[in-house]
């Protein structure tokens, strides 16, 4: 029995050789085949007989390290949102241009002011006049081609979400139909180490694109997960991903929880029990390119264009609007009269008082005549607050809707007694001595190229329309303003109103007044500007004058810029790093192979030995009992 034994145990450990040999001539073979984990034999003794015992290999483990591979995968996902962020964003300087450089911005409002001062240095002339109107014509085309640019870009982010949730849904399906195959299927068994290199291959091409959490049950499924909990793989089932794109954007092109109000792709997903989510409205994706894909079409690039929206409107608005102190009402109760008689949709009254806890406050009350666009929806701490309110319903229904919306701020909206005309709003204190009223005044916007008023309207909605800031229910005549603003085609066809203010009297020759003001408008005046541009807060928005706010977001946007790519830089040597790591692990270590292949090679001649001694042995033997 003993010599039996020992056989057995001999030729177990050649087959137990041979396996080996063939893992490590696997190995071999796919050093260099992308996804291929490093394999190497499960192998068990087994007692045979009384004494000793054999080898038998049970299959085969991959070597990896499951805590680096996932860390992998989590910052695969934040370098695919970093590289999209950063190459966008590169593209966003470049539609900005250099600073300084010819076709931009600042260059193009630099212009446009120099020949303003130019005009007044030489007052009537009609060269300095004409070249004053073209620098403004040369500024609104910058501004629309800023506008185009910036959504060329919004319109590739749409276009790559379509591409971006193919590939995805690709990914999913492939890890889906893995899962069913490997059913059944032993972890060790080869087959099922194969299957699970290219699962973990679609996994890492999947985590490109979104945040994924992988967990494996018993039956070796893999079950993957966004961070916010979604599944997007079960057992043999895939989400998927659905985009229906709009086509080219515009800036009017905006997202809304309503389907029927957005005006972008839908971004959906769905889920492998036939429901549908909303991945935008739910934040389904926090990181990948996906994520950012979203994040530049829906914010990033829409803030963007709210800063040059923003530049557009405070110029139309600082050269055409007229604002009026409110008249002194000495009371009691005190405050001031104010009359709202051409004020424009969107025009408004300003309002500053001190309340109850002395702290001052500021009111914007906005014509607004559009019934579906009110109420105006306000931040919160926002200052000023903006009402809305019909400024062409007669006064009595102004100021009823005025003392319901402001109810409790101690502030009493009235009609302006006799001998004010019908179209007087007085605010006053309501005489409890709680609020006092320290300023108001009214402000509307110039139509006419000859008010007698320095102001005029030199840039319009498109050819002649009015910017005065309307709002209606589809949004802020502001969005957008940036692509449309032309320069008003009345005074493009006769410059000399750039100096002329009044037929009667008319103005005199020499007279700077008009090209003075509109010079000190754009680099003087001080402006607040929107939270929406991303500068300052709803509590403090950031003011300064038109050319200050310029520099301000295109330093703004120029840091974004440098962050995001030193931000790509960054995840691309931590992917890197862990990649290293990973591969020293799972990848085919050719020099470790070699050396498996001579120790297995002197383990085969080993047992090769022991056969051959029992062998002779078991000759032996026969021959004495012979």
């Amino acid at each position: 029995m003993g010599l039996s034994s020992a056989l057995a145990s001999a030729m177990s450990g050649l087959r137990a050789n041979q396996a080996a040999l063939s893992i490590v001539s696997s190995n071999v073979a796919n050093s260099q085949t992308p996804g291929y984990v490093v394999q190497t034999a499960n192998q068990i003794e087994v007692t045979t007989g009384d004494f000793g015992s054999t080898a038998m290999t049970t299959g085969v483990s991959r070597e990896l390290d499951a805590y680096v591979l996932n860390q992998l995968r989590t910052e695969t996902g934040g370098s695919g949102y970093a590289d999209q962020m950063a190459n966008i964003l590169k593209q966003l300087q470049n539609v900005y241009g250099n600073p300084g450089g010819s076709g931009t911005l600042e260059t193009a409002l630099n212009n446009f002011t120099t020949a303003l001062q130019a005009l007044s240095t030489s007052a009537g002339s009609s060269s300095a006049q004409t070249v004053a109107v073209g620098a403004a014509q040369a500024l609104a085309q910058q501004l629309n081609v800023t506008t185009k640019g910036i959504q060329s870009l919004r319109s590739n982010a749409e276009q790559d979400l379509g591409n971006s949730a193919q590939q995805a849904n690709t990914a999913m399906q492939q890890v889906a139909d893995i899962n069913t195959r490997l059913q059944g299927l032993p972890a060790n068994d080869p087959s099922a180490a194969t299957l699970m290199d290219q699962r973990d291959q679609a996994i890492n091409t999947l985590s490109k694109y979104v945040d994924v959490h992988v967990v494996t049950d018993g039956s070796n499924q893999a079950n993957i997960f966004t961070t916010t909990g979604i599944q997007l793989v079960g057992a043999g089932l895939a989400s998927q991903f659905t985009f229906a794109s709009t086509g080219a954007l515009s800036a009017t092109s905006l997202y809304d929880i309503d389907p029927a109000k957005s005006g972008v792709g839908a971004f959906n997903i769905k889920l492998p029990n036939g429901s549908q989510v909303d991945v935008v409205a739910n934040n389904v994706v926090s990181s990948g390119q996906i994520a950012a894909d979203l994040k530049l079409r829906d914010q990033t690039l829409v803030q963007a264009q709210n800063q040059i929206d923003q530049l557009a409107a405070a110029m139309s608005s600082a050269l055409s609007d007229k604002t009026t102190a409110g008249s002194t009402v000495s009371g009691p109760p005190a405050g001031f009269d104010l009359d709202l008689a051409g004020a424009a949709p969107g025009n408004s009254i300003n309002i500053t008082y001190t309340d109850t806890t002395n702290t001052q406050r500021q009111i914007t009350l906005v014509n607004v005549t559009d019934p579906a666009a009110l109420p105006l929806q306000n931040a919160t701490n926002a200052n000023p607050m903006q009402v809305g309110v019909n400024f062409s319903g007669g006064m009595g229904a102004i100021a009823s809707a005025l003392n319901t919306a402001l109810a409790g701020a101690h502030l009493t909206f009235s009609a302006a007694p006799s001998p004010a005309t019908a179209t007087t709003l007085r605010v006053t204190d309501d005489n409890t001595g709680l609020t006092k009223v320290n300023t108001s005044s009214i402000t509307k916007t110039i139509s006419s190229l000859t008010s007698g008023n320095p102001q005029l309207p030199l840039f319009t909605d498109g050819g002649q329309a009015l910017y005065t800031g309307a709002i209606t229910a589809s949004g802020s005549q502001m969005t957008g303003l940036a692509g449309r603003i032309a320069v008003n085609t009345q005074l493009a066809n006769d410059p000399t109103r750039l100096s002329v203010y009044n037929t009667s009297p008319t103005t005199p020759a020499g007279d700077t007044t008009r090209s003075d003001f509109l010079y000190s408008q754009l680099t003087n005046a001080v402006f607040s500007y929107s939270p929406q541009t991303g500068l300052g807060s709803s509590s403090q928005p950031f003011t300064g004058s038109v050319s200050n706010y310029l520099q301000q977001f295109l330093s703004v946007q120029s840091n974004a810029a440098t962050q995001a790519t030193q931000l790509q830089q960054g995840q691309s040597v931590v992917v890197s790093t862990l990649q290293a790591k990973f591969n020293s692990t799972s990848s085919v270590n050719l020099d470790s192979e070699m050396s498996n292949l001579i120790q297995l090679q002197n383990a085969y001649a080993a047992n090769a030995h022991v056969m051959s001694v029992v062998q002779s042995m078991m000759n032996t033997l026969l021959q004495a009992q012979v």
